[in-house]
């Protein structure tokens, strides 16, 4: 067994990235305090694919310092806008036909094993801040909720952690299973 080196592993330079056809999913993140777990998120989402990252409330933003350090340069490959409340960047997804999904435990949540996707839909998903989770107020705005079961003491997972996850089941069954 060896190793593959980077330079070997055909990856997109940043401008072919752009231009590549990104997978049909939005990250919200709603008021999540880290700049480190933004950062993270940057760069699953640069490699799953994902279309952009709207930033709300109190998210920080490009180029705070602990995002950089996190995200090793996608935030320039991934698309991304702020809004000053989540539930204007609902709307805004509202109008453009997106199902809405919050990654969170309710009494009606999708284990996310049992989750399955329409190629034809596009999927915003809602991660929520690190100690309150997504912001109840929301719900009317949601399609559904999504959840990752988990048998520990823990309730829930860091949201970097969390979105890696959630991200890699939708690159499975939208981008993976298209190229069988």
């Amino acid at each position: 067994m060896k190793f593959i080196k980077n330079e070997a592993l055909g990856r997109p330079d940043l401008k072919d990235y752009k231009e590549q056809k990104k997978m049909a999913v939005t990250l919200v993140l709603d008021n999540v305090r880290s700049g480190l777990n933004v950062g993270s998120v940057f760069r699953s989402c640069d490699s799953f694919m994902v279309e952009r990252i709207f930033l709300c409330g109190i998210t920080s933003v490009p180029p705070e310092r602990d995002i950089l350090k996190s995200a090793l340069g996608a935030t320039e490959s991934v698309e991304w806008k702020y809004f000053g409340t989540t539930k204007e960047a609902l709307e805004l997804l509202q109008s453009e036909m997106y199902r809405i999904f919050a990654i969170e435990q309710s009494d009606s949540s999708t284990a996310l094993h049992n989750f399955t996707t329409d190629s034809n839909s596009r999927y915003a998903l809602v991660f929520g801040n690190e100690v309150k989770g997504v912001d109840p107020e929301l719900i009317p705005l949601l399609h559904g909720c999504i959840e990752i079961p988990q048998s520990g003491t823990k309730h829930s997972l860091n949201i970097s952690v969390c979105a890696g996850v959630v991200l890699w089941r939708f690159y499975e069954q939208l981008v993976l299973k298209i190229r069988e």
